[in-house]
């Protein structure tokens, strides 16, 4: 099958708006429909090969899931969002990776864009573009690729664990919007690891020229997590705060702890990205003592020399009426006189504690 796969934000430019281009790198050679049809008394899992087999179960009555892996493919979400009568915007917003995290409210349903962040084996900060649509006893997911933060869930539903399989779609939605946000926690612990770690590195002074790429890669890291996170204190609060049809108010009540937990999560990223940002000031202060050490050296080097130099030079001079000339012990006397002059002076730098 053959479908649209763009991964250049710039070919998406120009376009009439509503056009289903996908804008990312993640592009998958296969796209994964994965289903869940629930209620208290049943569930049926399917791994769906065509995305008209979803058709049934989105018109049943019990609670679906629906989550698709796979945004490149095109034609598969294009049917789709045909099908549950989705605007042409949100079409193009579920394909768009650039697109902020949001709501939009319609009628029939909700459309709320999130992003997914996690840290890979390279300990490289990934970014995945969310995209969640509430209607009528279903609950549409989009993601990039395979690998997402879900599966607690679907064990819940599984094992009927949990009040999931109590309650309605709007609830469900809530649970995919709260085990995205969970992970943030974790995240923000990572990256509260990485900071603490620099930091004992500039303390102990066992820090490196690389350091410097270091906290700048962490910065960078820091902004993209706040830029994820911010906009999502929105979106949770007009979800909560709207009385929309599709959620109702016992669901309500565990959005408002949900924001809550954006809030911590907003406030720990601001605080990290405030000691990241201290963490180049404490590099700098770092370099600037250890330079203050090297010149203190050189200056106390510099100050019992220029004495002893003096009188070298005096006696270097080529007059024949220096008295001291004629001296039968007179070397010897300057050189105990340079001594006595050196000795004098590392003990008074001693006495101050210069040294």
């Amino acid at each position: 099958m053959q479908e649209i796969q763009q991964s250049s934000f710039k070919k998406s430019l120009g376009l009439v708006p509503g056009t289903v281009v996908y804008v990312g790198k993640k592009n998958t050679t296969d796209v994964s429909i994965e289903l869940f049809d629930y209620d208290e008394s049943f569930m049926e899992e399917h791994e769906l090969h065509s995305i008209d087999d979803a058709y049934q179960y989105i018109d049943s009555k019990p609670i679906t899931w629906l989550n698709i892996n796979g945004l490149g493919h095109t034609q598969t979400i294009e049917k789709l969002g045909a099908y549950c009568n989705l605007h042409p915007l949100i079409m193009e917003d579920i394909v768009n990776t650039h697109q902020r995290p949001k709501i939009d409210e319609y009628d029939n349903y909700l459309f709320v864009v999130l992003k997914m962040l996690y840290f890979n084996e390279e300990h490289e900060l990934c970014i995945e573009h969310v995209s969640l649509v509430l209607g009528d006893g279903y609950v549409l997911s989009f993601q990039e690729s395979d690998g997402d933060v879900f599966d607690s869930i679907r064990n819940r539903i599984r094992n009927n664990k949990g009040r999931i399989r109590t309650m309605g779609a709007d609830y469900l939605l809530y649970t995919l919007m709260d085990a995205i946000v969970d992970n943030y926690f974790n995240l923000i612990e990572v990256v509260g690891d990485k900071i603490e770690e620099l930091e004992d590195m500039l303390f102990e002074n066992t820090s490196t020229d690389a350091i410097t790429f270091e906290i700048q890669g962490l910065k960078r890291e820091i902004l993209k997590i706040r830029r994820a996170v911010f906009p999502l204190r929105e979106v949770v609060n007009k979800l909560e705060k709207n009385e929309h049809k599709l959620v109702i108010k016992k669901t309500r009540l565990y959005l408002r702890d949900l924001y809550d937990h954006i809030i911590q999560v907003s406030e720990n990223v601001e605080i990290y990205r405030e000691m990241t940002w201290s963490l180049m000031d404490m590099y700098m202060t770092t370099i600037s003592n250890k330079m203050n050490e090297v010149m203190k050296v050189l200056t106390i080097i510099a100050t019992i020399f220029i004495p002893l130099t003096f009188l070298a030079g005096i006696y270097g001079m080529n007059f024949e009426n220096i008295p001291e000339l004629k001296f039968k012990y007179g070397y010897y006397i300057f050189w105990a006189v340079l001594l006595l002059i050196f000795i004098a002076l590392l003990m008074y730098f001693k006495r101050k504690k210069w040294l």
